[in-house]
């Protein structure tokens, strides 16, 4: 504590002495600055005597302006090529410059002609012996001297830490401070555990001597991982506001330039800058963008500058002089491309895990962000939370700022549940095109294909449950079938993943049954169904005549050549079981829809005419019920009456000339991050 009181100290005396400090940094002209001048101040004189600036005039005229008694009889001066003398001041009241110019053939002849005119009387100048070697060397010498000030300024900055390519070798991160970043750990919400460690790197910064006194060792370092939009970045802006030190931010693609060497040469003068000011914390973004594992892939030649850039990163956190004092806090969503003398204990002594939230975790941080806005008092942020599994931070916190501005843009006082919920669909699936208008085939063609997906979604007990299927555009998609899970998923059964091939097969199958015909709409739902065989075989383990291997190879991201250590009979098996588990679910989806087929026209008929259907709907429909509420054009037409009546009414309301008009309208920005099966 005594050394970080003592750079608090001198810190304080730096910003209390700013005039000191920055005399100490301005570097000494030495003697090219002498040398400038002089040069400047010689040419300065030879321009203010140059005679080219007067009037030139012959030595007739000369005369005339003399014996007139126009001209200054001291002020001749007999020059070795020319004769300058001063016209006193005219009617203008200013005097001006004549010069009489000659050259060596008529030199003697003007000579006796001045003599004569002035009688003798006239000063007579012997030519320069520097003029011409200045007029010859001077601008010589001024390059040479200008090349020479710029390299020794290069050499200084090397001396210094920024290398011979000058501020290019100098670090460019950012410093802050505990009042600078405005985020404390009451900001951050959702990640518990993740945060209860990184606080403990806080208590290292302040009482080090606890935690030593048993001979333990401060961590050097600290990498955050997980997905992205989970915090990371929120974490380390924490540790900026809760830290009494100073906090050095920099992202990983800042060491790179185009230049070799200066990525190494800015780790070097980040962490020299670090150490002057430890104990202190540096926060390095995107790590992966220099910490890539050595040697694997195809490299550009044979210098890679990254590679050196990580080596100085090496040897700055645990080489011969490890950086004491100063903690690296790195965050990276790719921890698996990293290299492992990166990693290891020593360098990242901790490896804190930022998972996506589960839905108590989204519920404190929609409660977090929702203090910045105000809230109706119908909505239920709880409901939200349960409505959004698989949403990240970043996620949730684009619901309440899209929900805001929607609200806003309806004039509307506050924000209501269905602003929210219409929030979440559109940062999920885009915008809703409730404009786009389609042919009557198309219509229909969209809604026996969402028609299949609801239905078996209904009918399948392991899949997940039917919220919502709509025929509206949103994002890419014609139309979707949206399921909200129960709860967040660990893990994925067999029992669930069979199911949810079902229902991505029933597009396909309800829409070749009602038009004779197959479309591309069911592209997705192909993939997906594709995906699912595919990772079950695979690496889950799923196939009963594969059995308990994993045939997945490692990370291809990084190599060109795709890796299979498995034979070509493998091979094709693993080809012959994939296409068996689709096979598989499409037959038992094809089934179960020519079972129910009745089920699948009443349901298409309900989306051609009111667009959108909640579950219940679609249940009751299954069930062979009918449903009576107003059908889209019923909406459209009570819409038009009203804003009609509002607009001849004297002293009506004319700004919110779009009423909310039941359940329809309210149910259309209900759609949950569930399975999603576009048309």
């Amino acid at each position: 504590m005594a050394e970080r009181d003592g750079s608090d100290e001198r810190r304080r005396e730096g910003e209390q002495q700013p005039g000191k400090g920055s005399a100490q940094q301005q570097p000494s002209r030495g003697i090219f600055g002498i040398v400038l001048v002089v040069l400047l101040v010689i040419l300065a004189m030879m321009l203010i005597n140059s005679p080219g600036a007067g009037r030139r005039v012959t030595i007739a005229e000369f005369r005339n302006l003399y014996e007139s008694g126009e001209i200054d009889p001291d002020s001749v001066v007999l020059r070795p090529t020319s004769v300058t003398a001063h016209q006193k001041a005219g009617a203008d009241g200013e005097a001006s410059l004549v010069v009489v110019e000659f050259n060596d053939a008529n030199k003697d002849v003007v000579s006796r002609e001045v003599h004569e005119i002035t009688g003798g009387r006239y000063e007579s100048r012997a030519p320069s012996q520097w003029m011409p070697f200045i007029l010859t060397f001077g601008p010589l010498i001024l390059i040479i001297g200008l090349l020479w000030f710029l390299i020794a300024r290069g050499m200084r900055n090397a001396a210094a830490g920024g290398g011979m390519l000058g501020n290019f070798g100098k670090s460019r991160h950012k410093t802050f401070t505990k009042e600078m970043t405005g985020v404390t750990f009451a900001d951050v919400a959702g990640i518990d555990e993740a945060k209860e460690e990184v606080a403990e790197i806080i208590e290292f910064l302040k009482s080090p001597k606890r935690f030593t006194r048993l001979g333990g060792r401060i961590p050097r370092g600290v990498l955050l991982t997980g997905p992205p939009g989970c915090g990371k970045t929120l974490l380390a802006k924490a540790i900026a506001g809760e830290a009494d030190v100073p906090f050095f931010s920099i992202s990983g693609s800042d060491f790179v330039e185009m230049f070799v060497g200066v990525g190494a040469s800015r780790v070097r003068d980040l962490f020299k800058q670090a150490k002057e000011s430890a104990p202190s914390i540096i926060f390095l973004d995107e790590i992966d963008a220099v910490g890539r594992r050595r040697g694997s892939g195809f490299s550009t030649g044979g210098h890679d500058e990254r590679e050196q850039t990580l080596n100085a990163i090496l040897v700055e956190m645990d080489g011969f002089s490890p950086a004491d004092g100063v903690i690296v806090v790195a965050a990276t969503n790719r921890p698996d491309v990293l290299d492992p003398a990166l990693i290891r204990p020593g360098r990242f002594d901790r490896q804190i895990s930022v998972p996506p939230p589960d839905v108590k975790g989204r519920l404190q941080i929609l409660q977090v962000h929702a203090k910045k806005v105000k809230l109706g008092p119908d909505v239920d942020l709880e409901k939200l939370a349960k409505m959004t599994p698989g949403f990240s931070g970043a996620d949730l916190a684009a619901i309440i700022n899209e929900a805001a501005i929607s609200a806003t843009l309806q004039n509307k006082d506050f924000i209501e549940q269905e602003d929210l919920e219409e929030a979440r669909d559109k940062v999920r699936f885009g915008r809703a095109k409730k404009s786009r208008v389609r042919e009557e085939e198309e219509n229909r063609l969209t809604a026996y294909h969402e028609a299949g997906h609801a239905v078996l979604q209904v009918l399948l007990e392991d899949a997940d449950p039917l919220h919502k299927v709509t025929i509206i555009s949103r994002g890419e998609a014609g139309g979707a079938t949206f399921s909200l899970p129960e709860k967040d998923r660990m893990t994925i059964s067999r029992r669930w993943v069979r199911a949810t091939m079902r229902v991505l097969c029933g597009g396909r199958i309800a829409e070749e049954r009602a038009m004779q015909d197959a479309s591309s709409g069911a592209a997705m739902d192909i993939a997906q169904v594709t995906n699912l065989a595919r990772v079950m075989v695979l690496e889950w383990g799923m196939s009963e005549k594969l059995g308990f291997v994993r045939y997945a190879g490692e990370d291809g991201r990084e190599v060109f050549i795709p890796e299979r250590e498995y034979s070509e009979e493998t091979a094709r098996l693993i080809d012959e079981e994939i296409r068996r588990f689709v096979d598989e679910a499409y037959e038992d989806a094809k089934r179960l829809l020519d079972e129910h087929w009745d089920a699948v026209e009443r349901v298409a008929q309900a989306l051609v005419k009111y667009e959108t259907l909640s579950a219940e709907e679609v249940q009751r429909l299954v069930r062979g019920e009918a449903l009576h509420k107003p059908s889209v054009s019923d909406l459209l037409e009570k819409a038009r009456r009203q804003t009609q009546r509002k607009t001849e009414a004297p002293g009506g309301d004319k700004d919110r000339l779009t009423p909310r008009s039941g359940d329809e309208v309210e149910g259309e920005g209900d759609l949950p991050p569930g399975l999603a099966s576009p048309a």
